[in-house]
């Protein structure tokens, strides 16, 4: 029986999750966490491909046993954080300033189990592939294994038909899936906004054309993109994250720096957004008799989840865990996913798994130094993961 054997692994995978959390390496230098993966696939009689995506990034592939089904790939990302971690678990980061403080150890880990899993499996009616990816932290690891051809079978197998990804989600209870059609995670986008005056004696500043007064009317105005550009319903989060201007008390600089992102759900919304923070941005500066250069970043697309694809997580997640424990994730997160591209060329559905233990209000969330993942889900999601691989029904 397929749970029998994931049952029997659970301890050899929450073995292997401590083993990558101790061990965290930043984007696009998982060199030890690509290498274990590719252990646990050579030892799972896996046959993959590496060296993907500038370096890190793994494809394993297991071929169905019949012919006549269809490609399905399952993702998970392997990078880690520069934060410092302070949870004082036994198995703690041994990198001082880096840490999986977003779960990707987790996510690694469920992937080796579900390829053990199924290496296993007498009868697979589908192709399976496995996408360990480099870089979702911010360096779009998920468009580089695209880039490289891990869904148009140039690299191991036939076309992807369609691919699912998962992620744990504190702040719902263990065990529990969310799910949603459509926008489930924002796009994203990065600006630099370098404000440029005179500078001057901070006892004259009727002398100068201040930058950072021009700065700080920018940062305020910037919010009126949401309460007064945007549809109420819609969606749009412009944050300025950094501010910097001037070395000195007394002298007013020439030039004051902003940092942030935005995030949007629509398409015609991330063009606007754009739009009103250049006009703003450029018309703030001028007024106060200084100049703007503007840096923008493109960020991830919207993750957005087809309708079959999500119906087949529901299908498979109610067998899994129970009807109770499957639920629609009540809005769209703002946060953004790099998961995003693979929707771009393929079917695909992204998941949220709850990690809070039961009779607990709150667990740190992801992003902070005292997270982390939750071993209990493993076997749920390896188990899910299986049956989407397996499945034939859609």
């Amino acid at each position: 029986m397929l749970r029998e054997r994931i049952d029997g692994d659970a301890g050899y995978l929450s073995e292997l999750r401590h083993d990558i959390h101790r061990c965290p390496e930043l984007m696009y230098e998982e060199v030890q966490t690509s290498g274990r993966v590719q252990k646990e696939l050579t030892l799972a009689g896996v046959e993959f491909k590496s060296g993907l995506a500038k370096g890190t990034g793994v494809l394993g592939y297991l071929p169905a046993t019949q012919p006549g089904g269809r490609t399905i790939a399952l993702r998970a990302d392997m990078d880690a954080l520069p934060i410092h971690e302070e949870t004082g678990l036994p198995y703690s980061s041994e990198v001082a300033g880096k840490m999986h403080a977003c779960g990707h150890d987790g996510h690694t880990t469920i992937l080796v189990g579900v390829a053990r899993a199924l290496a296993q499996e007498a009868e697979r009616p589908n192709d399976v592939l496995f996408v360990f990816q480099p870089a979702e932290e911010g360096g779009a690891g998920g468009k580089a294994m695209c880039d490289d051809g891990v869904l148009d079978g140039s690299v191991l197998g036939s076309k992807v038909d369609m691919i699912y990804g998962l992620h744990g989600w504190p702040e719902e209870g263990v065990g529990e899936i969310r799910w949603r059609v459509g926008p489930m995670m924002a796009a994203t986008n990065q600006f630099v906004i370098t404000v440029k005056g005179q500078g001057g004696h901070a006892a004259a500043p009727h002398t100068t054309a201040d930058p950072v007064i021009a700065a700080a009317q920018i940062v305020t105005a910037l919010q009126s993109i949401a309460s007064r550009n945007v549809d109420p319903l819609d969606s749009i989060v412009v944050s300025v994250t950094s501010v910097h201007g001037g070395t000195a008390f007394n002298v007013i600089p020439e030039t004051c720096e902003l940092k942030g992102t935005m995030r949007t759900l629509l398409p015609e919304t991330r063009v606007l957004g754009k739009e009103r923070i250049f006009a703003i941005a450029g018309g703030i500066s001028a007024a106060m008799g200084c100049t703007v250069e503007i840096e923008w970043r493109e960020g991830y697309p919207v993750t957005a989840n087809d309708a079959v694809a999500t119906a087949n997580v529901r299908r498979v997640a109610t067998d899994v865990v129970g009807e109770s424990a499957v639920a629609e994730l009540g809005a769209p997160v703002m946060g953004g996913e790099d998961f995003s591209f693979y929707g771009l060329h393929v079917p695909a559905a992204f998941y949220f798994v709850g990690l809070r233990p039961e009779g607990v209000d709150s667990i740190p969330s992801v992003h902070t130094p005292r997270f982390d993942f939750n071993d209990a889900v493993i076997p749920d999601c390896v188990e899910i993961m299986c049956r989407l691989a397996l499945d034939t029904k859609s």
